[in-house]
């Protein structure tokens, strides 16, 4: 188990064998974030991209209570002006540039940003408890970093809609069955079955893992004949790693793989 110094206590990250946990650790604020933490996520974010052995990351917080309720509106002035804010570096875009694949494992409430930060994820595990809510809408605002471009995308536009227009809460159970949520574990249950999610993952080829993250999100928004094409160099690009000549062989000797990267 290794961790990471120079990051503020209010987010924690460790590495255990290929799998990376990122917790934001504010559980008396609901996990709120506040600038300090952004500044953080850029410097786990360019780690991690930068770090082979991470094959895989979790991201979670702190508590049952919430996964997060976003931005922490009493510090959303130290982002200073109007201009400022537009052009800030923030958290929930800079964890989109993950390469590796993301799992969020969520429990409580996961608002606005922190709503946001659920969807920038690749898989989304909750417990029964969680709550969901674009929630900006009734303070006078909307999303500002995802909820209006990702939701219609997991989701039907008018269920997309309904959350964006209302702000009211959506329970887990309504969450899975509008497809914003992947899976619903109990609390006991749940540190467990994202534990085995990973290091399934982890387990598997990174370059292809990452190759298929990153073709999954160039399907939304590539026309479909593009992207199959793409999807077919990459395939070929795959045969060219000493990964591929490792899975041929561990297929043909019955043993299981021992992929490297490369």
């Amino acid at each position: 188990m290794s961790t990471l110094p120079g990051l503020p206590d209010e987010l924690l990250y460790e590495q255990d064998g290929a799998v990376a946990t990122i917790t934001l650790n504010r559980p008396e604020k609901l996990n709120t974030m506040t600038p300090a933490m952004g500044k953080a996520i850029i410097q786990l974010v360019t780690y991690i991209n930068n770090e082979e052995s991470v094959r895989v990351v979790i991201l979670t917080g702190t508590g049952s209570r919430a996964f997060s309720a976003g931005s922490d509106i009493k510090v959303l002035d130290d982002y200073g002006s109007n201009w400022q804010l537009r052009n800030r570096i923030d958290y929930a875009r800079e964890l989109w540039k993950i390469r590796k694949p993301v799992i969020a494992k969520i429990r409580g409430y996961c608002i606005g940003g922190g709503l946001e930060m659920a969807l920038m994820s690749d898989i989304r595990y909750a417990t029964p408890d969680s709550r969901f809510a674009a929630g900006e809408i009734k303070l006078g605002w909307h999303g500002g970093a995802g909820n209006t471009q990702l939701l219609p995308r997991v989701m039907s536009p008018g269920r997309a809609l309904e959350m964006l227009l209302t702000g009211d809460m959506v329970s887990a159970a309504e969450a899975q069955d509008w497809g914003l949520v992947d899976r619903i574990f109990d609390d006991a249950d749940i540190d467990a079955k994202v534990a085995d999610l990973a290091a399934r993952i982890a387990g598997n080829a990174p370059i292809a893992s990452e190759l298929a993250k990153h073709l999954v999100r160039v399907s939304m928004s590539t026309a479909v004949d593009v992207g199959l094409q793409y999807e077919n160099d990459t395939f070929a690009y795959c045969f060219t790693t000493e990964d591929s000549d490792e899975g041929r062989a561990a297929f043909a000797e019955k043993r299981r793989p021992n992929f490297r990267g490369r």
